[in-house]
């Protein structure tokens, strides 16, 4: 197995079976620090820069209470126009993180082009860490949401798993290329405007992922372990904020997932990711049912990022 010392986090693409499975064996070596509400000293020398030229709540701040979690540092900005990248300078991603490489020792980056934190890893020394690019990938979310599944159900292999919402997303791109590494079969549900594109469908076949496509929840959601959910009214991820206002739609019947339809239709012991934010498409009603895990999922947030931060660093191996 290669060592995770220095190393990016890019893509799923680049990752091994061998290699989530010790990453999920970290993560839960380290996750008593967080559950206990307590910090450690494993990263007091180090520090994180976070360069979030897009919004962001849960992978930001995941990534920050992370860092302090271990004992380390963070710096950084959570907003392009506060930076000379978003004003008239538009200064370049070299440049950018030819300069951050100085302020610390591992960079999360979030960007509306895609590529741009494969981009940075070019120019940079120090690790780059993949916090969603564009329509590309968000590689820490899919980890994160494995290791939900592995300590919800025991295991990953041979459950069936069903994913609604928007297919140009990039988590749907990273849960496939993460999927590819274990026995799981998946059914896609997405509008058709949203679906899998062909040049995706072509490359998931490449790598043996076992997949289907089906137009409604309803017809696949009784036989799957895992349903995990993203909107379908969705922000354009090519820009650096979305400013829409006013009525943005809600979402059809077809790709939401309500209690009536859990208590009527889905295993009584499958259970529910999403990871937010939310419009519709899951009703507050359902967040008391035994089927919702994505308060779970958002512990497990900390938790994943911890053990990426800890293996690139060095503090674990």
């Amino acid at each position: 197995m290669r060592s995770f010392l220095g190393r990016d986090i890019l893509s799923l693409k680049d990752f091994e079976r061998n290699e989530f499975m010790h990453i999920f064996e970290v993560a839960r070596e380290l996750e008593s620090i967080p559950r206990s509400r307590r910090n450690s000293t494993m990263l007091a020398d180090k520090t994180l820069v976070t360069a979030f030229y897009q919004p962001s709540t849960r992978t930001r701040l995941a990534h920050e209470a992370a860092m302090h979690r271990l004992g380390g540092h963070v710096t950084g900005f959570a907003d392009a126009k506060m930076t000379r990248a978003g004003d008239f300078y538009q200064e370049s991603i070299k440049d950018t993180v030819k300069m951050l490489e100085f302020y610390g020792d591992v960079i999360v980056m979030r960007h509306f082009q895609q590529g741009a934190p494969h981009e940075a890893a070019k120019w940079a020394s120090i690790p780059i860490i993949n916090g969603g690019d564009g329509w590309g990938e968000h590689p820490t979310q899919i980890l994160t949401d494995l290791y939900t599944v592995l300590r919800e159900k025991g295991r990953i292999d041979g459950l069936k798993w069903l994913a609604v919402g928007d297919m140009r997303m990039r988590t749907m791109h990273s849960l496939a290329y993460g999927l590819t590494q274990f026995d799981c079969p998946i059914t896609f549900v997405a509008p058709p405007d949203m679906s899998l594109t062909p040049e995706f469908k072509a490359e998931l076949k490449e790598y043996s992922l076992d997949f289907k496509e089906a137009e409604h929840v309803e017809q696949v959601i009784h036989d799957v372990d895992v349903i995990l959910v993203e909107p379908v009214v969705q922000p354009d991820y090519t820009k650096s904020r979305d400013e829409r206002s006013g009525n943005v739609g809600l979402t059809p019947a077809n790709y939401k997932i309500t209690r009536q339809l859990l208590e009527t239709k889905a295993k009584p012991d499958a259970i529910l990711l999403h990871s937010l934010p939310r419009m519709d498409e899951v009703p507050v009603d359902v967040d008391i049912t035994r089927w919702s895990r994505y308060w779970q999922e958002a512990f497990n947030g900390v938790v994943m990022r911890m053990a990426i931060i800890a293996l690139i660093l060095g503090a674990m191996e």
